[in-house]
């Protein structure tokens, strides 16, 4: 049974609004349109931008200044209606669809997003299945049941004697009562059942208190209080839902020193972002987020002004994490604990010691993995070493303005780690210099940018005091290293008589199409099409390689499946997917069928659709800044010399694109 036949099984049958009738030579054709078809059909992106940004009419499309950044002096903000899509040509450098603006600009993910857009189209939205809706009607009794526990830990805290300990601790971290009130923190008594008694006098069903974390089952079955005796603070989502708790001991002797709340059908601490829900705002307008560790730090820094800082609650960053800040901003810095960052955490390449909050084992982030991210996301991760044995809210309350340059002087993650190593090694030895080389050169090759690449190595070799030259060497050497192909056997479904493949449509949404398809069908495509493309001095693949904002969210989410291990990652894929997005997903999967598994031909085949599809992105921005140059105001020579180094740039790049797709189309 074809992967098609299967969605066309699940899905629920399009409601008669989501039809469109089409006549050709007195044949009637009825074709199903989707709800999100039909909702860009009903909505003028450049009406819907309209509302929060200033356009004028520049020939076939409209430009004014990016909401995203600040920008007063020249307009590279622009609107194409034929394709209805936008591009930020400036600081921002992101585009899209109206779903993408809106998801931009709200800081919501697409199911918002088309929520929203939906109510502006008039356009109704199927209703849910009933398993959704059990699902539905069991998360508003969750989190009902986890506000009143919120109500009931921040009486405890204000009201009773045993919280009186509790309330003075807080205060004696700076913490004011207004913060406290605004965050909801409470106490939970020192007691086996006082919540559990709290719950049954109002007749709650027990098995509802087991689910959402706020009891625990001990030895025969019996129920208990999963807090006790610690400070409560409530973790919610980025829309500000109640999701958990988080606990931190006052009881020096107790263990552990954090407990969060268990996985639950709410909370998924790789999924969460301690503070986001009142952090979105000032993420956005600082255009940077900065991680701290603890819950403490991020209420106290919230409290002298600093709002853009969340905490990852303890545990190493997450993909799922990091494609949640992307909504707001691309500019992230990890605000580390000095001693974490020691000898022992730079020599595994900023796999940076952090204690896990649940457990007594600890958790790393690593270097590589970081690296990959920055590169995936196009995003910009720094580091800020804070000063030997203080944190984050200690350094806040001690000098604000401290706090202000240790996040403004945050190094690249591989300036961090090159520098942390260099400072404890003597670099006039040789074997300490080549033992520094063997950690960082690694970490630079993993740097996507080559200009980058490039200044990093010249930074290594001022630093060890060596030639570049001999740095290059070795950074070709461990590349080759890297390429090296696994010894695998591979088996092919076709034979030389195989038929040829399909031939790429040409517009620019059948070939977003055919790579979305290519990628749910054989998604290990995805690394060698990444590493192809670096080969050529080329990006990877990213969602920015994509118009419409339901090609950007398949992408991320077959992204995602790659990095988990539990499902088949097209079951994966289709497992988080809402009903509209499986439309879209059945569609493309449709096209995509009867393709022969030849490895290489298929290969060949997606690099090729990528490259088609990045030459045409880039002769449309080639286009725009020699429009651009022309209307730059005299008086503004600096937009001038920006617009004039991004064509270079693109020029480059395009060099690098016709070559490469001229060597594949020779294949």
């Amino acid at each position: 049974m074809s992967v098609s036949i299967i969605l066309q099984a699940i899905l629920v049958k399009s409601c008669e609004g989501n039809m469109k009738r089409m006549c050709r030579e007195d044949e009637c054709i009825i074709q199903r349109m989707s709800v999100i078809d039909e909702i860009k059909a009903r909505l003028d992106i450049v009406d819907l931008i309209s509302e929060s940004v200033s356009l004028r009419r520049s020939g076939k499309n409209y430009i004014g200044f990016c909401p995203f950044h600040s920008n007063t002096r020249t307009p590279a903000f622009v609107v194409f209606p034929e394709s209805g899509t936008w591009r930020c040509f400036g600081q921002c450098n992101e585009g899209g669809d109206l779903f993408a603006f809106v998801m931009k600009k709200e800081g919501v993910d697409f199911s918002q997003a088309l929520q929203i857009l939906a109510q502006k189209a008039g356009v109704t939205l199927k209703p849910p299945t009933p398993q959704e809706a059990v699902e539905q009607e069991e998360h508003a009794r969750y989190r009902f049941l986890l506000e009143d526990a919120v109500t009931f830990y921040r009486h405890q805290l204000l009201n009773t004697e045993a919280g009186k300990q509790a309330l003075e601790y807080l205060r004696g971290r700076g913490l004011r009562d207004d913060t406290l009130e605004a965050f909801g923190i409470g106490y939970a008594p020192n007691r086996w059942d006082a919540l559990l008694q709290h719950f049954a006098a109002k007749g709650v069903e027990m098995q509802d208190l087991l689910q959402v974390g706020l009891l625990s089952e001990g030895q025969e079955g019996r129920l208990h209080d999963r807090f006790r005796h610690r400070i409560m603070i409530p973790i919610r989502d980025e829309r500000g839902g109640l999701a958990g708790f988080g606990a931190r001991i006052l009881d020096p002797n107790d263990v552990p020193k954090f407990l969060n709340s268990p996985q639950t059908p709410l909370f998924d601490k790789g999924r969460l972002l301690y503070g986001l829900d009142r952090a979105r705002r000032a993420i956005r307008e600082a255009d940077q987020v900065v991680l701290v560790e603890g819950y403490l730090d991020v209420i106290a820094l919230h409290q002298a002004g600093f709002c853009n800082v969340v905490s990852p609650m303890g545990t190493a960053l997450t993909e799922q994490q990091l494609f949640l800040l992307k909504r707001f901003t691309k500019r992230l810095v990890l605000a580390l604990d000095a001693d974490a960052a020691g000898e022992q955490a730079t020599l595994r390449g900023l796999e940076v010691a952090r204690q896990a909050m649940d457990h007594s084992q600890e958790l790393f982030f690593d270097s590589h993995g970081l690296l990959r991210f920055e590169a995936r996301l196009q995003a910009d991760i720094r580091v800020a070493t804070l000063p030997p044995g203080l944190d984050p809210d200690e350094v806040v309350q001690k000098d604000p303005q401290q706090w202000q340059q240790l996040i403004a002087t945050a190094q690249p993650i591989v300036v961090h780690v090159m520098e942390t190593l260099a400072a404890q090694r003597d670099v006039n030895d040789p074997k300490q210099k080549s033992e520094i080389a063997s950690h960082v050169l690694p970490l630079i090759r993993e740097v996507s940018n080559p200009l980058e690449r490039d200044t990093y190595l010249q930074r290594l070799a001022r630093l060890l005091r060596v030639d570049e030259r001999s740095l290059m060497s070795s950074l070709a050497a461990t590349r080759k290293v890297a390429q090296q192909p696994k010894k695998k056997k591979e088996t092919t479904a076709s034979s030389p008589t195989a038929p040829a493949m399909p031939l790429l449509a040409q517009s620019l949404l059948s070939l977003e199409q055919h790579i979305l398809g290519l990628l749910l069908r054989f998604p290990d495509l995805l690394y060698r099409l990444d590493r192809a493309l670096q080969e050529e001095g080329l990006e990877r693949l990213s969602p920015n390689d994509f118009s419409s904002a339901e090609h950007q969210t398949l992408l991320r989410l077959l992204q995602e499946s790659l990095e988990q291990d539990l499902l088949e990652p097209l079951q994966y894929v289709l497992q988080h997917l809402s009903l509209p997005l499986l439309e879209i997903a059945d569609t493309i999967l449709e096209k995509t069928e009867g393709l022969q598994s030849n490895p290489q031909r298929l290969l060949d085949d997606l690099l090729r659709a990528v490259l088609q599809r990045r030459q045409r992105n880039l002769n449309q921005q080639i286009d725009y800044l020699r429009f651009a140059l022309q209307e730059t105001p005299q008086n503004d020579p600096s937009a001038s010399q920006s617009y004039q180094q991004k064509m270079l740039l693109l020029a480059q790049t395009r060099f690098k694109l016709d070559k490469a797709l001229k060597k594949v189309t020779s294949h």
